[in-house]
């Protein structure tokens, strides 16, 4: 395809993020392919390169932009109006990975080369996420024990994506276990209660 000038070089940063989230959210990071992005905005996959540096900081965007869409989840479901904002946050978890399952597993399936920082200002985007569950975290432990907050609330993710990463693979059914949801609540109740949140 030959070289095109049609959109500013921000227009054209949007275009190829939003097809490339559309084209990972229906085929999966296995499949991705950067040459059907250049196709579906009519422009040369070296265009692609240009604007984002290599593939690999292409793919750390469209993922970063995932990142917006989970934490502006998980917001949606603590803004519900439910007592139990733990509860929430953890079927926010549960419930994002399960309707986007392509985009949510593509995070952890792209490794950025060990040379290659995320850029800052993806890195900040991303904090968004663990940023919800430290508020959550810290709001539900006394006061003097909210300074462990940002550390237990990273176990806590830890917890929660290893019981959603078994129910959607369905390794807990081959377990036998039909009810990981309530596991992972269950655990981060009782991680909680250890940290002496009532």
């Amino acid at each position: 395809m030959g070289r095109r000038s049609d959109h500013s070089r921000a227009e054209l940063e949007a275009m190829i993020l939003a097809e490339g989230h559309a084209h990972m959210a229906q085929i999966g990071f296995a499949r991705f392919s950067a040459r059907e992005v250049a196709k579906r905005v009519g422009y040369a996959v070296g265009t692609l390169y240009n604007i984002f540096g290599s593939y690999d900081r292409l793919i750390a965007a469209i993922n970063t932009r995932t990142f917006d869409l989970w934490a502006e989840h998980l917001e949606k479901r603590l803004a519900t109006g439910s007592d139990d904002r733990i509860a929430a946050l953890v079927e926010g978890y549960f419930s994002f990975a399960s309707e986007n399952m392509n985009l949510w597993t593509a995070i952890y399936d792209h490794r950025l080369p060990p040379d290659m920082p995320i850029p800052g200002a993806l890195a900040q985007r991303r904090g968004a996420l663990t940023d919800i569950v430290v508020r959550e975290v810290t709001a539900a432990l006394p006061p003097g024990a909210r300074d462990r907050a940002p550390r237990l609330a990273r176990s806590l993710v830890a917890t929660v994506h290893g019981h959603c990463i078994f129910a959607l693979t369905g390794s807990f059914a081959l377990l036998g276990e039909d009810a990981p949801l309530d596991m992972a609540i269950a655990r981060v109740r009782e991680s909680l209660h250890a940290a002496g949140a009532a």
